[in-house]
């Protein structure tokens, strides 16, 4: 009877899923209507590649620096609110940028850009795991997803907006404001009350005894240890938590290699043109899209940690692939095993972190949020100096290198629900 309550979520609770869904969208296409215009903006500021790379890490900065303020605003504010002030001001960040006339401003504007972005994305994860537990069940892979269909929607736009011949300025713009008005409309559909509420999950099987039932009820706090669990020690605690920020981290730093230099690598190096350099970055989110559309049932079927080694394992094998024969159809072709692979990694370790026992509600996840940016911050200055020693190419071996981490920290995920 509890699952037949729980599979039919009230009104409230499916507008609000919708909203969330509509929040998650258009974080993911703002930033990629712009990334496709990186080289043009590279050409235009005349940078090399390693200022170029310090340049597009100002982005991941701002968000470190940023980042663990959202915890703060979420509490006086509520995560709704948040999330969607600060995607109004990330648009007007972006746009910022696609007009900034010197290297130094440009960063300057991705800094600004980037903790607004790392606010948005805490704000609408902690919205979209509060309407999951009003739901009972794992969707925050479908949220994730809907992200990704942002993305591509953005960078699509972007290919269209080149091919028209729309300048920087009137691209973006049209950008800000389409999903600013989309996520204003969103906001008056999201929950409304406080942010912690009682959740109501099913059980599932502890990573440390896979033979343990919880027996607890729909109202006991999730995070706090049962009878029937072992309660992990402060320094076990410290380990899962360490190892998800590094789990998380190898997404982000795929995630930035199609972000930051999918669309250079396969113009200058492999000669393609400017609307065909934008499908490698298309075809990473898009194969991500299809991995986290797909991801709630593969997880509940064989469980987080082997959907996790298989993806690291896709992501290493098809990237490294494309990198020891390098064509534009294989390059893109494995840009987008690489997307697919990290499809479902970082909700994952959100939602682990989110989790964790002997920890304050909403604490595991800002961590591994703020954290896992250091691989947006590291990845663009270390495959730039890779990049002009020896070749773009190479400093790309960075995503092979981040699948292979994943297989080896990967243990500490979740095995399969019950």
């Amino acid at each position: 009877m509890t699952v037949d309550v729980l599979s039919r979520p009230a009104r409230a609770e499916r507008r609000a899923r919708a909203a969330v869904a509509v929040l998650f969208f258009t974080n993911g296409a703002l930033f990629a209507n712009l990334l496709p215009r990186y080289p043009q903006i590279k050409a235009d500021l005349g940078m090399g590649n390693s200022a170029y790379g310090l340049a597009v890490a100002a982005f991941p900065t701002g968000a470190i620096a940023a980042g663990l303020a959202a915890g703060v605003l979420i509490r006086r504010l509520g995560s709704a609110r948040v999330a969607v002030a600060g995607t109004l001001l990330t648009g007007v960040g972006i746009l910022a940028a696609g007009l900034a006339n010197s290297a130094v401003l440009f960063a300057g504007v991705l800094f600004l850009a980037g903790a607004m972005d790392a606010i948005t994305d805490v704000a609408q994860n902690a919205h979209g795991l509060r309407v999951q537990r009003r739901y009972g069940r794992s969707i925050i892979n479908s949220f994730h997803a809907i992200w990704s269909i942002g993305a591509v929607t953005g960078g699509t736009m972007a290919a269209g907006a080149i091919a028209l011949g729309l300048s920087l300025g009137q691209h973006l713009l049209i950008s800000a404001v389409v999903f600013a008005i989309a996520a204003c409309v969103a906001l008056r559909f999201c929950l409304p009350g406080p942010e912690t509420e009682p959740p109501a999950e099913p059980e599932t099987e502890s990573p440390a005894e896979p033979e343990t039932q919880s027996s607890a009820g729909p109202e006991t706090d999730r995070r706090a240890p049962q009878p029937a669990q072992r309660a992990p020690t402060g320094l076990r605690t410290g380990y899962v938590l360490a190892a998800l920020v590094l789990i998380a981290t190898a997404g982000a730093l795929v995630e930035d290699a199609g972000n930051s230099w999918a669309a250079l690598y396969l113009s200058h190096s492999l000669h393609a043109s400017a609307a065909l350099a934008a499908s490698g970055y298309i075809a990473l989110v898009g194969a991500q899209f299809i991995g986290r559309l797909i991801g709630d049932r593969l997880v509940d079927r064989f469980g987080q940690r082997a959907v996790a080694r298989g993806g690291g394992l896709i992501a290493a094998a098809g990237m490294a692939l494309a990198l020891a024969v390098p064509t534009v159809p294989g390059t893109i072709l494995g840009f987008a095993t690489a997307g697919l692979g990290v499809a479902t990694l970082v909700p994952a370790a959100m939602h682990e972190a989110d989790e964790l026992p002997g920890l304050k509600p909403g604490s595991g996840l800002t961590i591994v949020s703020w954290l896992m940016r250091l691989g947006f911050l590291l990845s663009p200055p270390i495959v730039g100096q890779v990049a002009d020693a020896t070749s773009l190419r190479a400093g790309l071996l960075v995503v092979p290198f981040a699948g292979l981490l994943v297989l080896a920290l990967a243990g500490v995920l979740q095995t399969r629900r019950r």
